[in-house]
């Protein structure tokens, strides 16, 4: 499929075909593309014969966005300098797909990724100790394969300005190769139940197609008592999972149970409190029942909180003193929601899950 957009960063001559992208380049809506600031944002060339090598763009903490229809895309980022060593990372719409990618002088990397768009624009942004971006190029890509998320707060994607919080499923992105998109339609507050009523699965139901995963993860807010949220372990629970069971397998996709990840209470003994309970019993007997296969990520967090303690588990959980961060200015003492850093070690987790679960060709794609 030709490519919708290729952009030249640099003060050169632009390659043929390609768009010119400099430090004066201001997204506007009439354009579709360009950096949000350009007061974060340098141009140099190099005089190199390769246009695409030799200029690029300094995007310093900055955002390149581009419009794009929703859907599913493979991205293609140029990243060098000829005469100096760089160091890279990009977040795609906020989720992390490249991490510190380095090269030496006169060294050209050429790194894809995939990446779902729901709300009609693309948002690279760039940081690192010596970010450069030469050249980028944005494919439409609708036959890649897609792992959708439907959960809670612990699963969901958040804003840029509500760093540091942040879902599993925001992180999840990065322990894939090229070749896998993750689409996460997780909300906070929902239950299996609200999730369903408010018409949130439906988008889903509309992009899956044959071979994709659906992992379902619900339950924080099953166990609330609001009639709108309240589902009951042994009965409506299970019913409710199984709804989006069998919405995934009649259009031929494979659905995925994951058990609630833990929250953060310890006993005095420093073992973990679980706040589920009959809950996680429910999703493994209906995973066994139906013969789903399950990602025991409550089991997995025991582990991994145990293992931490109390105090070093508040690195994982969105705890931060007053002014930490802009988002939280009279600080924070959560244990059911994720530090970036914490909700990337249970990105980790999940990625282990399915590395176990053997699902084939998922797997293959798995770093």
């Amino acid at each position: 499929m030709p490519a919708l957009y290729q952009f030249d960063f640099g003060s050169g001559v632009p390659e043929p075909g390609y768009t010119k992208i400099t430090h004066e380049s201001l997204y506007r809506e009439e354009l579709g593309y360009g950096f949000t600031d350009l007061s974060r944002v340098a141009s140099r060339e190099r005089g190199e014969p390769d246009a695409l090598r030799g200029g690029f763009c300094i995007p310093l903490g900055a955002t390149f966005v581009a419009d794009v229809p929703n859907g599913i895309y493979d991205v293609a980022l140029t990243i060098g300098d000829a005469i100096a060593p760089t160091e890279t990372t990009v977040k795609a719409c906020n989720r992390p797909v490249l991490h510190k990618v380095r090269t030496e002088e006169g060294q050209f990397t050429r790194r894809n990724f995939a990446v779902h768009v729901p709300d009609g624009r693309l948002r690279l942004t760039f940081s690192g100790s010596a970010p450069r971006i030469n050249a980028l190029v944005i494919t439409p890509s609708p036959s890649t394969t897609t792992v959708f998320l439907v959960g809670d707060s612990t699963v969901t994607d958040e804003a840029e300005d509500n760093f540091p919080y942040a879902g599993w499923g925001m992180m999840l992105p990065a322990y894939f190769k090229p070749g896998v998109a993750v689409a996460n339609y997780a909300k906070s507050g929902r239950s299996s139940k609200s999730f369903h009523d408010e018409g949130r699965f439906a988008p889903v139901l509309e992009a899956m197609k044959p071979h994709d995963y659906l992992l379902i993860q619900f339950g924080h807010n099953d166990q609330k008592t609001d009639a709108e949220r309240h589902t009951d372990p042994a009965t409506t629970y299970k019913e409710w999972l199984k709804v989006y069971i069998d919405a995934a397998r009649e259009r031929e996709a494979h659905p995925v149970l994951v058990t609630s990840v833990h929250r953060r209470y310890f006993a005095e003994d420093g073992t973990l409190i679980d706040t589920h309970k009959e809950y996680l019993t429910a999703v493994r007997e209906l995973a066994e029942a139906e013969g789903v296969p399950l990602i025991d990520l409550a089991e997995k967090s025991r582990r991994l909180f145990e293992e931490l303690g109390p105090e070093a588990t508040k690195s994982v959980f969105l705890w931060a003193a007053p002014g930490e961060y802009a988002s939280l200015p009279d600080g924070a003492e959560d244990n059911t929601h994720f530090h970036e850093r914490g909700a990337a070690k249970i990105a980790g987790l999940v990625a282990e899950g399915l590395k176990e679960l053997q699902l084939m060709p998922l797997m293959v794609y798995l770093k």
